[in-house]
């Protein structure tokens, strides 16, 4: 049973990691192409770390797989979109 939980993280994560990797071939403009490198890639490289830590079932593992679950996301090129500014404050901010 474990076997199979495995199996279908590590499937839906690579799924993930394609569908964002053929998204920055196929998408227009630069935006679009960071959305979906992003968003699949993020969740993709973390449903492959959840059946890593499965698979292998160590603490030494376990442990370094939470600390790249807690940093993935602050790796993201929009995490500087969810910054302490209101947007009015952001939009003043650029408009000069």
């Amino acid at each position: 049973m474990a076997d199979i939980v495995i199996g279908v993280l590590l499937l839906a994560g690579s799924a993930f990691v394609l569908i964002a990797a053929i998204g920055i071939v196929r998408l227009p403009d630069l935006l679009t192409r960071m959305h979906a490198s992003t968003k699949a890639g993020t969740l993709g490289a973390l449903l492959v770390l959840a059946g890593l830590a499965l698979h292998q079932a160590n603490g030494d593992v376990i442990s370094k797989v939470v600390a790249a679950t807690l940093f993935l996301p602050a790796d993201r090129p929009d995490f500087g979109a969810y910054d302490r500014t209101r947007p009015c404050e952001a939009h003043e901010i650029a408009s000069g």
